[in-house]
């Protein structure tokens, strides 16, 4: 298991002190423990194609500071327009992917499936550098992420996690699709999807984030899309790297992709994979109840506005041992790890 805590001795109150010394008994010390941040141990690197561009896209995450978030980083600009904090508040929203845009105009597209894959294995702070303006989307899924993120290791740090703890719900629409957040004690996924491609038809699905459920469940569920849209995004310059063997491409009842589905309900588990991507532009690990409904990107992104926007639905909170196991990325064992190519 990845996730780290450590022992901080909090002394008690001078007054149980005095109480205890009248009475001539010993000091006894309280004993918490904070869940540390964490950072990748080494650099690990990826190379592939931009699922939209179609272009070469080389990526690396390397180890940050305490309290550094996640950053991408364009190796190929200048270091005074080049970084871009992994924030809400800087996605130009799309409907087919998250993209990221800074105050100079620089760019980095298609952020979701590292970022699923960064908050499933708990990691907090890490530099995302991209040689370009599209990360690789390399089999369509999180998964060779997450095998590149947990082959080099999870390094504790010394700062405290503080998470996002929803206090008060939080809704929006956009038409007959919804999303919401609620309290609740962990990261609680809850999605629900409606095609009319009877290859993926009405699928629901309901997961806690939490005891390494993202690596074993969601990980390796790759993106989709009906036969029937694909002329069309290729006409407007959109999924020029797309592939069957990097998306699960369907028509009506059949799917035309190699080898089939990984999961019977691989459709839904992609899209709660976006959600938590998309979910940690919040910069801290969220204890909440996510549901979504034909919920998308920039769906997502019009939740954590309207989260963001009131100050009375939500506080940070500082982790202790109590809360370890709830966070996103606890429980994580490399041996379930999904084995893909």
């Amino acid at each position: 298991m990845f996730q780290v805590v450590a022992k901080i001795e909090l002394s008690i109150c001078g007054r149980a002190l005095k109480h205890l010394a009248n009475q001539n008994k010993p000091c006894v010390c309280a004993t918490v423990r904070a869940v540390l941040q964490t950072t990748i141990k080494s650099p690990v690197s990826f190379e592939g194609s931009g699922l939209h561009s179609g272009a070469s896209a080389r990526l690396r995450v390397v180890p940050a500071d305490c309290d550094s978030g996640i950053v991408f980083r364009r190796v190929d600009l200048a270091p005074a327009v080049c970084e871009l904090p992994a924030r809400w508040d800087l996605v130009d929203q799309s409907p087919l992917c998250t993209r990221l845009v800074n105050a100079h105009g620089t760019s980095v597209a298609t952020v979701e499936h590292i970022m699923a894959a960064l908050v499933g294995c708990g990691i907090h702070n890490a530099i995302v550098e991209v040689d370009g303006p599209e990360v690789p989307i390399l089999d369509g899924s999180s998964a060779l992420f997450v095998q590149g993120i947990l082959s080099k290791g999870v390094w504790a740090q010394h700062r405290p996690v503080k998470a996002l703890k929803v206090l008060k719900p939080v809704e929006v629409h956009r038409g007959e699709a919804w999303a919401r957040l609620r309290p609740h004690n962990t990261l609680l996924l809850e999605f629900g999807i409606e095609f009319e491609d009877a290859a993926i038809g009405v699928q629901k699905k309901t997961l806690n984030m939490s005891n390494g459920s993202f690596v074993r469940e969601l990980s390796d569920s790759r993106t989709f899309c009906r036969k029937a849209d694909i002329d069309s995004m290729r006409a407007n310059g959109l999924a020029l790297g797309g592939t069957l063997e990097n998306a699960v491409v369907v028509d009506g009842e059949k799917i035309l992709s190699p080898g089939g589905l990984r999961h019977r309900d691989e459709a839904v588990r992609h899209k709660m994979l976006d959600a938590l991507g998309d979910l940690g532009l919040a910069g801290s690990p969220i204890l909440g109840h996510y549901q979504g409904f034909r919920a998308g990107h920039a769906l997502t992104n019009d939740l954590l506005r309207a989260l963001f926007d009131r100050t009375d639905a939500f506080e940070m909170v500082e982790c202790d041992s109590e809360m370890s196991s709830r966070l996103p990325g606890a429980g994580v064992h490399w041996g379930e790890i999904p084995k893909v190519a």
